[in-house]
């Protein structure tokens, strides 16, 4: 039910059943200054390349882990073709160690009534695979083994609601209800292009083969379009970011929702006021939080050289404060940081650039405190090519200190790949300590 309180006691949590420890951090930190970057020695492979056809194209979802080690992720294209897709319908995938390496397994493939282009996918607390695709649907494996070189999963579309686009990661607390954020639908003709400026939605069993939604708070001008999900506090508050991203819809804001009476009450902890000012704009990533309930962020845009920062909320007393840890430079359109940060045991911060790096082709980077400064150390800059283009959906890390993600260009080229990344179908890639 609407404002029921999570049962995890981590305040920054990567659910527990994809493998992934749950961080309890304590990170004491000062007032920041950029620190020159840094080299580190790093392993990158790909561990696959799409082709557009039945295994996917341009992964747009990020990664999730279970206990074995196994990757799940869904991709934008490839896939089936139908009428209802333009022109494929999009895939969910597995990859899993194998003996000479990674062994690629196709679960789903959309058909467009069923969804398509799944934005996001998670475990929930009873082991079962849910995700968005224009829908809430589960994903189940075959009821007996599988004979054959490819079973297929089989899908429940939980929830079809109409013309939202569902957006960011799955959240779910102890009850097992689903959380998460839509970029546009709620009042229609507000913001740009009046489909309305976005929500935060819960999802809740009503059946087994059922959910309903129930819209927690409906953002209404300003500052809008929710894009980069939510996550709790341990007191059950939630926090998110809208993106802005549009004239006349904000620059962006860090936001809390917390639960009053039988609604939800939004109080702006942060408000981004310039499209290219030192602090950034455009916060289409969430927000993550540590031990010490300090908030870590990042801008697509601004800062000191134009290409996104990463950010951090304080709070000494009255009020948050905002404290500057890193600014990109970067070039074309949102070149910075596009999906949540990620933190290790060590209070080192990792994410990715979509445009930034080296060859302006986005980049893997990490974020390391020291007394009071942060030191950046680029982990890999993407070229374009075999290696990959453009990492839209942020990172994973596993209990080994190994980093996993995904890019939506570069790698193969493919006929069902999107044309807007001129036909390349992206990869999934490694990075090795």
């Amino acid at each position: 039910m609407a404002g029921s309180k999570p049962a995890a006691t981590s305040i920054f949590d990567v659910n527990l059943r994809t493998g992934t420890v749950a961080l309890m951090l304590v990170v004491l930190l000062a007032t920041t200054i950029m620190a020159p970057p840094a080299t580190q020695a790093q392993t990158f492979s790909v561990i696959h390349y799409f082709t557009g056809g039945g295994d996917g194209a341009n992964p747009g979802a990020r990664l999730i882990l279970d206990s074995g080690g196994s990757l799940y992720g869904g991709t934008e294209l490839g896939g089936n073709s139908s009428e209802y897709c333009a022109p494929t319908c999009g895939t969910v995938f597995k990859i899993s160690h194998a003996r000479s390496g990674w062994a690629f397994t196709p679960l789903y493939l959309f058909h467009g009534t069923d969804g398509s282009s799944p934005t996001a996918i998670n475990f929930g607390p009873d082991g079962i695979l849910y995700g968005t695709a224009g829908y809430l649907f589960n994903l189940e494996p075959p009821a007996s083994a599988c004979k054959s070189a490819i079973c297929y999963w089989t899908e429940t579309v939980l929830y079809d609601g109409c013309c939202v686009f569902y957006a960011g990661p799955l959240i779910f607390d102890g009850e097992g209800n689903l959380y998460g954020t839509s970029a546009e639908g709620g009042i229609v003709n507000r913001c740009s292009g009046g489909l309305g400026c976005g929500f935060v939605y819960e999802m809740t069993p009503s059946d087994e083969d059922y959910w309903n939604e129930s819209n927690l708070f409906i953002f209404n001008s300003g500052s809008a379009h929710p894009s980069g999900g939510v996550i709790f506090d341990q007191s059950g508050n939630l926090y998110g970011t809208t993106a802005g991203l549009y004239g006349g819809d904000g620059f962006g804001s860090v936001f809390e929702l917390t639960p009053s009476g039988s609604g939800w009450t939004e109080n702006t902890l942060y408000q981004f006021t310039s499209q290219f000012g030192t602090p950034g704009s455009f916060p289409t990533a969430g927000v993550i939080l540590d031990a010490a309930g300090n908030f870590y962020g990042a801008t697509t845009t601004g800062g000191s050289g134009g290409g996104g920062t990463v950010f951090e909320l304080t709070h000494p007393g009255s009020g948050w404060s905002y404290n500057l840890l890193y600014s990109f430079t970067g070039s074309g359109y949102l070149p910075g940081v596009h999906q949540s940060l990620i933190m290790d045991a060590a209070g080192n911060l990792y994410g990715t650039t979509y445009y930034d790096g080296a060859y302006n082709e986005g980049s893997v980077f990490k974020l390391t405190p020291s007394g009071g400064n942060w030191t950046y150390t680029s982990l890999h800059d993407f070229t374009g090519g075999s290696d990959g283009a453009n990492p839209d959906a942020g990172l994973i890390l596993d209990s080994n200190g190994n980093l996993y993600g995904t890019t939506l260009a570069g790698g193969h080229t493919g006929a069902n790949c999107a044309s807007y990344l001129s036909y390349q179908c992206g990869v999934v890639f490694e990075i090795t300590p």
